[in-house]
């Protein structure tokens, strides 16, 4: 398993980077997708952009990060379970997971021409990943607690 490592944690960073790339970018098109009309040519656009992103790069870069990620927690000894740092960060993955459901179910809105949702709403929540990310970067990288 030590020998695996190295890859596990390589493809583990490749397939967040690919995972957040995504959260940040499908709530912009959200942004530009609540400012047009319903039924016109940019909405029809905006949602085979919104799908592909969905489903091509977005819920496979995160079930990617989910096999990868809980293939280094099984490494023996690479996770002191006694400090209050992993648990801090299992949180705030947990909170990347539901802006992944909302966005999910934002999305299938969009498709079904039934959001309500304003341009400002999406840009407001469009941080939301990105806090979280920051979080869990400096609890992996600085572990203060």
């Amino acid at each position: 398993m030590a020998g695996l490592y190295p890859w596990f944690k390589a493809l583990h960073i490749i397939s967040v980077i690919a995972w957040m790339a995504a959260m940040l970018y499908l709530p912009r098109l959200f942004v530009y997708h609540a400012g047009v009309p319903v039924g016109s040519d940019r909405s029809d656009m905006l949602k085979v952009m919104e799908s592909k992103l969905y489903r091509f790069i977005m819920r496979p870069a995160m079930v990617a990060t989910v096999i990868f990620g809980g293939a280094l927690l099984s490494v023996p000894g690479l996770v002191d379970w006694g400090q209050f740092w992993i648990y801090g960060k299992l949180a705030m993955v947990l909170g990347l997971f539901a802006c992944h459901g909302a966005m999910g179910g934002w999305r299938r809105a969009f498709a079904e021409d039934r959001n309500t949702r304003s341009p400002k709403f999406f840009r407001m929540f469009n941080e939301v990943p990105t806090v979280l990310m920051m979080i869990i970067v400096i609890l992996v990288v600085v572990k203060p607690f």
